[in-house]
Order: C-alpha cells, then structure tokens, then sequence
C-alpha cells in the first residue's frame, strides 16, 4: 500500500506573510493614519477580480486615493500598511484583470495572503449591508473586520463556513470519486460538504460521504485547511477510510466512483477523467494519495 503524503504543503490559497495587525484596527486614528501615509499600498477588488503585472504575475498595489468605497486593512509588513478597496477599476497598460482561483497558484505567497484576505472581506461587506436584528444600514468598524448598527448598537464580524473535503479510501487503497449535477462531464472530485450546527468535523466527515455515496466510514485524520472565499468557507481537509464499499446514490451526486491510481493515471492522460484545480486542495489531497503531482493538459 502507497503511503499517503498528510502534510499537504503550499497549498495555494493557504499561504500569507503579512501581519494582520488586529491590535491595530479599533484605533480608527491609526487606520487613517496608516491610510494617509505615503508608504501605504491599496489592492483594488472588483466582483471578485484583480489586476496582475509582469511574469511572474504579481499584484497591481496604488497608492491612497480619494474613494467613496469602504476600506479594510488588510495588515502591516516592514512598516508598510496594505488595504483592500472593493470597487470597479479598468486595466492599464501591461495588466490584466484576474480572479483569484487563477491568480492563486500563481503569486507570491505575500500577494496571495493579500488576495484571500481581500476577496474573503470584500465578499462578506458585499452581502451584509444591514443589521440583522432590526435592519438598519450598518457601518464599517475595525479596519474593515466588522459592522457596527448604529440604531441598535450590534457589532457585526466576518462570517466563515466550516466545510469538510475528504479523501476517501478502501482496503484495496482506492479513491472514492464523486461528480456534482452541476459539473461537466467527466469531472471528478473528492466529497465534500458544510459542518452542521452542533456537530464536530469528524461527524460530518462520516455524514456526508454517507449521504452523498452511502459508504460508511471509520477512521478519519485531518490533514490540512485553506481558505476558499467563494463565497465565505474554510476548507477542513480529511482523509478517511472506509468500512464499506457499495456505492448507493440519492440525489446529491451524478455518479460516485472507486478509483485506482492506475485507473486515475491512464484516465486523466486520455482526458477520460477531470480532476479539480490545482488550486484547490480537493486537487492536492489526491495527489497526496496518488503519491505525486498530476499533471493534466486541462489544468
């Protein structure tokens, strides 16, 4: 049997260099203090996208400028504040509007932490403008990491989505596959779903591969998190093992599949077989069984 790789380094969306200075953001002087400073960058974000430079590909920073837009302070490196302004912008010469699933495995670790920082906050704002105890417009507070209602007084913090992916394998050291309705043809991936109120990651492991494929699972070791903003989740990485093999479908999955890494092997070469991105860590958690990286001409 093939030992699995658990340590699942570098994970793209997982990386990140610059301090958050958190003790930083209830002192609203200081965040406009750092916002007026000559040293200060900006990452602008629009509906998600962002502007690249150069090869490699590296963030297009600006200086402070004079915006309506809210702004969140995404942290302080070497003296130097970085903010996030969510905005429409257009493309300059040599630059080039990107998302972060394509930016992500790309940049440096500083500009991806910076990335997912932003485009995590921008997305939250986004979608909550009002209270949600009375309904009242809130305002921006703690350098962009909460809302505060000024009818009722209610602090507001960024929501994040505890969602478990898993690798799941049998005795005969196969991959458990899965394909979404909605996906195309051919698309495959590891299963994966949202932890329940009340519940542990470990239980909705167990719960989900069971709903989705109807395998039971025992043992099951986490492994690795990445945060995937699309649009607020924080995916808890597993591999688990199963205690049954007869795949029984509902209504959650298009088709569920046990795969060998022969199977997988041949499969992705003759493009017979679409794994995830390599950007997510569905991606690395089968390579980590597989034994190496895949390389697929559909990446």
């Amino acid at each position: 049997m093939t030992e699995v790789d658990r340590r699942l380094p570098d994970l793209a969306l997982a990386r990140g260099t610059v301090d958050r200075a958190s003790r930083l953001r209830e002192d609203q002087r200081e965040v406009d203090a750092l916002w007026a400073d000559a040293t200060t960058e900006v990452l602008r974000i629009d509906d998600g996208e962002t502007l690249v430079t150069g090869d490699p590909p590296r963030l297009v920073l600006v200086a402070p400028y004079r915006t309506p837009a809210e702004r969140f302070l995404l942290g302080v490196d070497d003296g130097r504040a970085y903010f996030a302004v969510a905005e429409p912008f257009e493309a300059g010469p040599g630059q080039e509007r990107m998302s972060l699933r394509k930016a992500g495995p790309l940049l440096s670790d500083r500009d991806v932490g910076l990335l997912v920082h932003a485009v995590a906050l921008a997305n939250w704002h986004a979608t909550h403008t009002h209270c949600a105890r009375c309904g009242a417009p809130t305002t921006v507070a703690a350098g962009g990491h909460m809302r505060r209602c000024p009818r009722d007084g209610s602090e507001h913090f960024p929501r994040t989505d505890p969602a478990v992916i898993m690798l799941i394998t049998d005795g005969e050291d196969r991959a458990l596959l899965g394909r979404q309705h909605s996906w195309p043809a051919r698309r495959f991936s590891t299963l994966a779903g949202f932890v329940e109120p009340g519940e542990s990651a470990e239980q909705a492991v167990v719960r989900e591969v069971r709903e989705e494929s109807g395998i039971e699972v025992g043992t099951v070791d986490y492994v690795a998190s990445q945060p995937w903003p699309f649009p607020s989740s924080l995916m808890l990485g597993f591999y688990g093992r199963a205690t049954t093999t007869e795949i029984i479908l509902e209504d959650e999955l298009a088709e569920a599949r046990w795969v060998s890494r022969e199977t997988l092997a041949a499969e992705v070469a003759y493009g017979e077989l679409l794994l995830p991105p390599p950007v997510s860590i569905a991606r690395r958690l089968i390579e980590g069984w597989y034994g190496e990286e895949i390389r697929s001409d559909q990446d």
